[in-house]
């Protein structure tokens, strides 16, 4: 049997037509949704739910295509993180919540930023987990450290070779990252990896597809809202690693181009930062909560 976050209930939420959500709902108070990243699943928030469900609602779901979520076909918009933001809107409405805090790692934070963007009249406090805007995120792939973002580049590839090629060696393939990004091999305990590499094994189509429209259409969508001057509005936290220092690119001074009231901080937990260090996660969190 697959891991839990202990005391969370489960259920199967409808988000559009055809597709719903696995999520885990646990806790009382007002309500936050924690998104996952790659190559995760909504168990990577489970410290960090368990604790902020002490004073909040806490919902986490899989992203549409990861998980237990469903995996509709790739049609150009069904991974855009606008329509990754609309989930999130209409999750945390059929649980009864027409405005919610948001959080996000990897990529659920750009989902995150996307709802933010989108949505603003929903997200009251926004946070994203080492990641920057997907139009930024390329800007700053250049030369020979574009290296370490090659996945990045395979899974913009048109729909077939990047397929086929991560589905012949998947555990190798979603391991590798497991492995290069975690900080500590104790992070993630051998079940939970288990799950991530189950769950990523059957759904390399969707996952690829979430990767190919961050190459494509929510690159596009960036765009249009950097030519219209739209930004974030609500209280923003950021938690990063020292990207910047690494590649070469001012990580806070991108950040003050979204978000009017923001709080950037680099942390040394490594990528996989909310099972490395959820205490200090948790506590950036609330920290922007009360803002």
């Amino acid at each position: 049997m697959a891991p839990t976050i202990p005391g969370f209930d489960y259920q199967r939420v409808p988000v559009a037509d055809g597709v719903e959500l696995n999520a885990a709902v646990g806790g009382s108070g007002s309500p936050i949704v924690l998104l996952h990243g790659f190559p995760q699943t909504h168990l990577m928030w489970r410290h960090v739910a368990a604790d902020l469900a002490a004073d909040h609602t806490v919902i986490v779901p899989d992203l549409r295509g990861y998980g237990a979520s469903d995996k509709p076909a790739e049609d150009g918009e069904a991974y855009s993180k606008r329509t990754m933001g609309a989930d999130t809107v209409a999750l945390a409405r059929a649980l009864g919540h027409e405005r919610f805090a948001l959080a996000g790692h990897d990529r659920g934070a750009l989902a995150a930023v996307r709802t933010g963007l989108d949505h603003p009249d929903r997200v009251t406090h926004l946070a994203s987990l080492d990641v920057l805007p997907t139009l930024d995120m390329w800007d700053v792939m250049h030369g020979r450290s574009a290296a370490v973002g090659f996945h990045l580049y395979l899974m913009a590839q048109p729909p077939g070779l990047p397929e086929r090629m991560i589905a012949a060696e998947p555990d190798a393939f979603f391991s590798f990252f497991l492995d290069a990004w975690g900080a500590d091999p104790e992070t993630i305990p051998g079940d939970v990896r288990a799950a991530y590499l189950e769950a990523s094994r059957n759904a390399v189509p969707s996952i690829v597809a979430d990767y190919r429209a961050s190459a494509g259409i929510d690159a596009e969508h960036d765009q249009a809202d950097r030519d219209a001057g739209r930004r974030l509005t609500m209280p923003v936290a950021v938690l990063q690693q020292d990207w910047g220092a690494a590649l070469g690119f001012d990580a806070e001074g991108i950040w003050k181009g979204w978000a009017d009231d923001l709080v950037h901080r680099t942390v040394a937990a490594g990528h996989f930062m909310a099972e490395a260090d959820p205490e200090r996660v948790t506590a950036e969190l609330r920290e922007l909560l009360a803002r």
